[in-house]
C-alpha cells in the first residue's frame, strides 16, 4: 500500500494518539474534611457555671499614712514585706516636729511663771486682807488671776503633750502583723495628714474580688455558694461564699464589685495572684458549647454530630441562654456525643467526617 494511501489512516491515528496523551489522569477520591469535636462526659451540668476572673485580697487591708504632713526622709519597706506589729515602715524630716515640741517646753515654762506671780500675790493680797488693808473685791481680783494662771499652764502643758505626741508621729509603725502589698509614697515627696502611703493586709482569711455586670448581679446575693480556683494550681477548688455585694456600680466600668470569702484558703491562694469564681447556675443536665458549634437551621438552633462510622448529623437543641463564652445548651445531647464544635457550615447531612478531638496535641486547619 502507498503512502499516500495510507495517509488518511493515520492523520485519525495521531489524533486519538495526541488527545489521549493530553488528557488528565483520573481523580484520586478527596480525603474525609476534617472537623474539630468534642466528646460530651458525665459532667456536663458543671460546665453551665457562670464563671468570673478576680483577684485574691486580704479579709482585713488597711491603708497606713502619717498623722501629720510633712516630706518623707526614708521608706523602709518595699512591697511584698512581711512586718511585725510596732515596725516602723517609712520617716518623716523630724525638725519641724521637734522645733514645735521646743516651742511647746517654752510656752509651758512662761504659763508655769506666770502662775507662780499669781500665787505670790494671792498669798500677799490674803494677807492684806485678813489686816483689812484691802477690800475683798481686790482678793478676789488676785484670786481669779490666780485660776487663770492655772488654766493657761494646763493649755499649755497639753499642747506640749500634743507635740511631743507627734514628733513620735514622725516615725510611722505598722498597726498590725503583716503584708505590704502597695506603696503609693516614696522617700523625698511632700504628704498630707492622713494621705494613704502603704496599705498593710493582715493575715487570716482571705477574699476574692471580681466584679458582676449590671445584668448578672441582680441574681446574686451574700452568702451564695461558689467555687474558686487559683490559676497558680489549677487543680485546687475551694468553697466559698459571697461576702459583700456593692451597691452601687462602678462610675467608670459600671461594674458591681463582689467579696467572695474563701475560709479554707492556703498558700496556694496567694495575695495578689488571679483566681476564678464560679455560680452554679446551670440545671440539671445543662451545659456549655462554643458559640460556633450553634447554628440555625430552617428556624430552629441546631448542632451537629459525629455518628457511627464517622457520619455526621444534624440534632436540634434547647438553646437556655447566650453568654460571652458560649451557649448554654439545655438539653437534647446525650451523654458521650461527639459534638463538631468547628466547621460546622460546610457539612452535609450524612457526610463523612475525620473527628479531631478538641484536646489533640497537634492543632490542624479543619476550616478547608
Amino acid at each position: 500500500m502507498t503512502m499516500k494511501r495510507l495517509r488518511p489512516l493515520l492523520l485519525p491515528l495521531a489524533l486519538a494518539m495526541l488527545l489521549a496523551g493530553c488528557s488528565r489522569p483520573p481523580e484520586a477520591e478527596a480525603p474525609p474534611r476534617a472537623v474539630l469535636v468534642r466528646t460530651l462526659d458525665g459532667a456536663v451540668g458543671t460546665a453551665a457555671a457562670e464563671v468570673y476572673t478576680g483577684d485574691v485580697r486580704a479579709r482585713y487591708e488597711t491603708d497606713l499614712g502619717f498623722r501629720i504632713g510633712g516630706k518623707i526622709v526614708a521608706r523602709l519597706v518595699d512591697v511584698g514585706a512581711q512586718v511585725k506589729r510596732g515596725q516602723p515602715l517609712a520617716r518623716l524630716d523630724p525638725q519641724d516636729a521637734r522645733l514645735a515640741a521646743g516651742a511647746a517646753a517654752a510656752q509651758v515654762a512662761a504659763a508655769e511663771a506666770d502662775l507662780a506671780l499669781a500665787k505670790a500675790e494671792f498669798d500677799r493680797a490674803t494677807g492684806l486682807r485678813a489686816q483689812n488693808f484691802i477690800s475683798a473685791s481686790a482678793l478676789d481680783s488676785r484670786r481669779t488671776s490666780l485660776q487663770a494662771a492655772e488654766a493657761r499652764v494646763r493649755q499649755a502643758r497639753a499642747e506640749a503633750a500634743t507635740a511631743n505626741n507627734q514628733t513620735g508621729y514622725t516615725t510611722l509603725e505598722a498597726d498590725a502583723d503583716g503584708v505590704i502589698t502597695s506603696v503609693t509614697a516614696e522617700a523625698g515627696q511632700v504628704v498630707a495628714a492622713g494621705q494613704a502611703v502603704m496599705r498593710l493586709a493582715r493575715p487570716g482569711e482571705r477574699e476574692v474580688q471580681i466584679y458582676l455586670p449590671e445584668s448578672r448581679v441582680g441574681a446574686v446575693a451574700p452568702g451564695a455558694e461558689v467555687e474558686v480556683r487559683s490559676w497558680i494550681s489549677p487543680e485546687r477548688r475551694y468553697a466559698g461564699k459571697v461576702r459583700e455585694v456593692a451597691p452601687a456600680a462602678d462610675a467608670a466600668t459600671r461594674t458591681y464589685a463582689l467579696r467572695v470569702s474563701v475560709p479554707q484558703a492556703d498558700d496556694a491562694l496567694k495575695l495578689g495572684s488571679t483566681a476564678s469564681v464560679a455560680f452554679m447556675r446551670g440545671g440539671a443536665g445543662q451545659m456549655v458549647l462554643p458559640s460556633p458549634a450553634v447554628t440555625q437551621v430552617e428556624g430552629r438552633q441546631v448542632v451537629w454530630l459525629v455518628g457511627e462510622g464517622d457520619v455526621v448529623r444534624r440534632v436540634p437543641v434547647e438553646v437556655a441562654s447566650f453568654r460571652e463564652d458560649g451557649v448554654v445548651i439545655g438539653g437534647g445531647l446525650p451523654q458521650g456525643a461527639r459534638v463538631v464544635v468547628v466547621g460546622v457550615h460546610k457539612l452535609i447531612e450524612g457526610q463523612q467526617v475525620r473527628p479531631v478531638a478538641e484536646d489533640a496535641p497537634v492543632a490542624l486547619d479543619v476550616r478547608r
